[in-house]
């Protein structure tokens, strides 16, 4: 936990009931020189993870511009060991589905890719990146964007060619800070579906997970 001491400040006057302490918590605390494996493992691998027992999960990056947000989830392809958590996810979806996919199941694996700029939503994937999506509620499926385009994908070199297709059209302008500043906030997600067979062939248990990076 950090506590920070904030005190009053005189000019305001006699009556001031402006807090002088504040606590924070928090699970884990990262330095700068913890690499990008730690990171994924603490942070993003527990969600991935459950993506495959059928919950829904984010993994949320915020802060100023030039911490790096975008290194932390995204990274660098080239060495391997500086990928970020969105394409290591990638990589943890299909190597559990490996592992734990046999005659009796299947898996579907979906990606989105959408970005928030200016309060319009917006679909990456698609060919008209720029044309403005509506956010749409039904009692079953809760909220959602109409129309987003949705791609199966079958291994992590196609999830990597959908990432770099959208980040193509993401709004982007130089700051103080950051001269390729990321001007919007995008939602990379996966969608895990699976189904499992019965022994006697009568019916089938279904699973959907979705695991969102922001």
């Amino acid at each position: 936990a950090v506590a920070v001491h904030q005190p009053r400040d005189q000019t305001m006057g006699l009556v001031n009931n402006s807090r002088e302490h504040y606590n924070f918590a928090f699970s884990r605390v990262l330095d700068a020189s913890t690499d990008q494996d730690t990171v994924f493992e603490a942070v993003a691998q527990p969600v991935v993870d459950s993506t495959l027992e059928g919950f829904n999960g984010t993994i949320f990056a915020y802060g100023q511009t030039g911490t790096g947000k975008t290194f932390t989830m995204e990274g660098e392809n080239d060495p391997p060991e500086l990928r970020g958590i969105i394409p290591r996810a990638f990589a943890q979806v299909f190597e559990q589905i490996a592992s734990r996919g046999d005659e009796a199941t299947e898996f579907l694996v979906r990606a989105s890719y959408l970005e928030i700029y200016n309060e319009d939503v917006r679909d990456l994937l698609s060919k008209q990146a720029h044309s403005r999506l509506d956010l749409k509620e039904t009692p079953e499926s809760g909220v959602y964007v109409k129309d987003l385009t949705s791609y199966v994908v079958k291994s992590t070199r196609e999830c990597d060619k959908l990432r770099d297709f959208g980040a193509k059209n993401r709004h982007t302008g130089a700051t103080a800070m950051n001269q390729d500043s990321s001007r919007s906030h995008s939602i990379y997600t996966i969608t895990v579906e699976s189904c499992e067979t019965r022994a006697d062939g009568s019916s089938s248990i279904k699973k959907i997970g979705r695991a969102s990076c922001r």
